[in-house]
């Protein structure tokens, strides 16, 4: 269990305290009988006593704590159709593979399947990650949600609505749901919706559109403090608008 306490205290700011501390500690309790978050890091102690002596100071997200958020929120999209699918579990665990690597993506996993029996007030926790995590990273995350939804080849009413209540608690703009939802969808209008635009605008206004959402989604503005694994998925959402322009270029024939 050493290295799985060190993996659990290592990055970690400000998802030690608060709701999200609660669910961590519930998580390890389930684990290992009789333990709870305050008994099991020493951080933890450090970050309730660095509140205790500020006023609410600004923490700012690390990867471990992006890592934490994932695990809790995937874990209230999984549950909302009512079913745990193994196919979305595998897809959580090969995800966090990818990112992390193997020894500490089953560290990441362990706390997982303690975190998923546990009831979750997702309100609470968005409030906690919007207050310490960029515009940037919220978006990663809403992304991801999505492709666990979609991870058993079907994104279920119940699982979207799940995202979008996520999405609105994280303060994600209709927008900017709207433009990531598009991304997991085969429509014939996804293109220009993953653009937030019209089908009818100009081209002019589909460069401008483009050039917007290019800025927006660029893996370099997530926070600095969110890991370089992080930035290299936030790839792949990128990628999305590259391909949403290219196809409308090549439909309208425009350079």
């Amino acid at each position: 269990m050493g290295k799985f306490t060190k993996w659990l205290g290592a990055g970690v700011g400000f998802t030690l305290g608060g709701p999200i501390g609660a669910i961590i500690g519930y998580a390890l309790g389930s684990i290992i009988d009789g333990v709870s978050v305050q008994e099991y890091t020493k951080e933890q102690e450090e970050y309730h006593k660095r509140t205790e002596q500020r006023s609410r100071p600004r923490v700012e997200a690390t990867s471990g704590d992006f890592e934490i958020s994932l695990l809790i929120l995937a874990s209230v999209v999984i549950k909302a159709d009512g079913n745990v699918d193994p196919r979305e579990l595998e897809y959580v665990r090969k995800h966090f593979v990818k990112l992390y690597g193997k020894e500490r993506a089953n560290h990441a996993f362990k706390l997982f399947n303690g975190v998923i029996k546990k009831d979750i007030s997702t309100r609470q926790v968005c409030i906690q990650i919007r207050q310490h995590m960029s515009h940037s990273s919220r978006l990663q995350l809403v992304h991801f949600l999505f492709g666990i939804a979609q991870a058993d080849g079907l994104v279920r009413p119940s699982e979207e609505q799940a995202i979008q209540k996520i999405a609105g608690y994280l303060y994600i703009s209709p927008g900017d749901y709207n433009s990531i939802k598009a991304m997991f969808y085969d429509e014939t209008d996804a293109a220009y919706k993953i653009l937030e635009i019209d089908k009818g605008v100009s081209n002019e206004e589909i460069k401008k559109a483009y050039r917007k959402m290019a800025k927006k989604y660029h893996p370099d503005r997530l926070q600095d403090t969110i890991g370089e694994e992080h930035k290299k998925v936030a790839k792949e959402k990128f990628q999305s608008i590259q391909d949403a322009y290219e196809k409308i270029k090549k439909e309208r024939n425009f350079n």
